[in-house]
């Protein structure tokens, strides 16, 4: 079965947007290769590293925000 990853990514962003903690950091409870895609599209910064958490870019953020409130607000 073929995936539309950019979807999936965007759901991501939105899952992500829904953990954001200090302004601009999220939980990184993310698949790898998502936060991987993520990071080479310049939504976040770069994963790889001990730190439970990602950061988002300033366009990240704002797609993320966008993303959560299309798929989740009332």
């Amino acid at each position: 079965m073929a995936l539309d990853t950019d979807k999936i990514d965007d759901a991501a962003l939105a899952l992500l947007y829904l953990t954001l903690h200090n302004g601009y950091r999220a939980w990184k409870g993310i698949d790898w290769a998502v936060l991987d895609r993520l990071h080479d599209k310049g939504m976040i910064d770069d994963p790889v590293g001990k730190v439970k958490s990602v950061v988002f870019t300033e366009e990240g953020l704002e797609r993320a925000k966008t993303q959560f409130e299309a798929m989740f607000k009332k």
